[in-house]
């Protein structure tokens, strides 16, 4: 085999990277990094851009972080700007390559992706890596899967799994190969340029990730770096009790940026979290974090389990009906529906890309129980706004919330009236976002 493309998705990062790895022993004698970037002019059913302005400027940081990080190994990654059912076929025959790896993502999109290529004549070698447990760790078959997060994680701790150690970056690379077209190389910062588009010129002092600010940028190298800087401060011993905060950096991790691209393995933050434990000491603080990474490693295997059944308006559940309203829904976006919480998340998220868990939950509840509105709207606008969205958390959650997921207590109804007297008692955050 002479040439292989390695497709990178959502594992933009060089760390930890099972795709190169297993690119590498395929024998290829030339490796070509590539990605395909979303179509920034799509639309969702409901109207509005599926990626939106944060999320876009978010990746295209992301992908400038990685290219540089390419080209220190002496390497390149090509950025494509189409399609990659229609980028990759002409790719590959342009320079000889008949096999594709990349990441196995268990959404439907992302697997029609992989059946197109399949369909146009390429051998895809897929690799699952984006939870912390691979699915033949688990102590059942993921058909199997429990219906309910408990007796998931119990098990997961009574048999006491743990993750594979994270793959070092790797020090050299194969070479690209010499067919590559000169147009491939000098596309990227044109490209990367459109992705970004007209992002805001300056942070929101307000925002809890004020993501153009500091160390916060989009990327591998930021996410290393605020992952360290992180656990040399000791936030995991207070990471429990503050993490419901809503004003402020640090009262959660705020790992799931850099997770969402895959700038960050999770690998690899538990691996450093097990570090700093073995120095400083366990506590609830940081075994939180582990509970909240199975959590995100359970909405994954659900996916395995239950693929595209998870996308049906009645998810998981009986068939039911689908109310929305356009209003409703349009007043819930801009932040100006009279619920002065629940105005006051939508506005912080509109303006920052970013929105507490707690405050997810909160409007995700109000959206689909008080405004009577269709569940996947509400997960689709999280979709085009969130700096860290994340496919399997986003569909994961929204059916929780919407009472059309696994778990069988009937779903969650979230009172905002009584969580801001919980969670915002001197309403410092409605005052903030203006709605107090």
């Amino acid at each position: 085999m002479s040439t292989a493309l390695v497709w990178l998705r959502n594992d933009l990062r060089l760390h930890d990277q099972p795709v190169l790895q297993a690119a590498c022993q395929l024998g290829a004698q030339h490796l070509l990094p590539v990605v395909c970037l979303p179509d920034v002019q799509a639309t969702t059913r409901w109207g509005f851009a599926r990626i939106g302005p944060h999320r876009r400027a978010w990746l295209a940081n992301t992908l400038q972080n990685l290219l540089q990080r390419f080209q220190n190994l002496r390497s390149q990654l090509c950025i494509l700007n189409q399609p990659a059912a229609i980028a990759l076929p002409a790719l590959a025959r342009a320079v000889g390559a008949t096999s594709i790896v990349c990441e196995d993502i268990a959404a439907p999109e992302e697997q029609a992706e992989v059946a197109a290529l399949r369909a146009a004549g390429l051998q895809v070698h897929t690799v699952w890596h984006s939870s912390l447990l691979h699915p033949a760790q688990l102590p059942w078959p993921v058909a199997q899967l429990p219906a309910v997060f408990t007796p998931f994680r119990q098990a997961i701790e009574h048999a006491g799994l743990q993750p594979a150690a994270p793959l070092p970056v790797p020090a050299t690379l194969p070479p690209l190969p010499p067919e590559l077209p000169t147009e491939s190389l000098d596309a990227p910062a044109q490209a990367l340029a459109g992705l970004a588009g007209l992002p805001p010129a300056a942070a929101d002092a307000r925002s809890a990730f004020p993501y153009l600010q500091g160390h916060l940028h989009g990327g591998e190298s930021a996410a290393l770096a605020h992952l360290s800087q992180y656990l040399e401060r000791g936030l995991p011993h207070s990471y429990k009790r503050t993490r419901n905060g809503l004003l402020g950096l640090d009262y959660s991790s705020k790992w799931s940026p850099w997770l969402a691209t895959g700038a960050l393995s999770p690998r690899q933050a538990i691996a450093q979290l097990r570090q700093f434990e073995a120095t400083h000491g366990a506590s609830d603080g940081s075994y939180w974090l582990w509970f909240e990474l199975l959590w995100r490693d359970y909405f994954r295997f659900l996916h395995l389990q239950h693929g595209p059944a998870l996308y049906r308006a009645r998810g998981l559940g009986p068939a039911q009906a689908t109310p929305h309203n356009d209003q409703h829904f349009a007043a819930w976006c801009a932040g100006q529906t009279g619920q002065p919480l629940v105005d006051a998340a939508m506005r912080e998220l509109a303006a920052t890309g970013y929105l507490s868990n707690r405050l997810r939950q909160v409007a995700a509840s109000y959206l689909i129980h008080d405004l009577g509105c269709d569940w996947r709207a509400g997960a689709a606008w999280f979709e085009a706004q969130l700096l860290d969205y994340d496919v399997y958390s986003n569909q994961g959650n929204w059916l929780y919330i919407a009472w059309r997921g696994t778990d069988p207590r009937g779903g969650r109804r979230f009172d905002p009236v009584k969580q801001a007297a919980t969670y915002d008692p001197d309403r410092s955050y409605q005052r903030l976002w203006g709605t107090a």
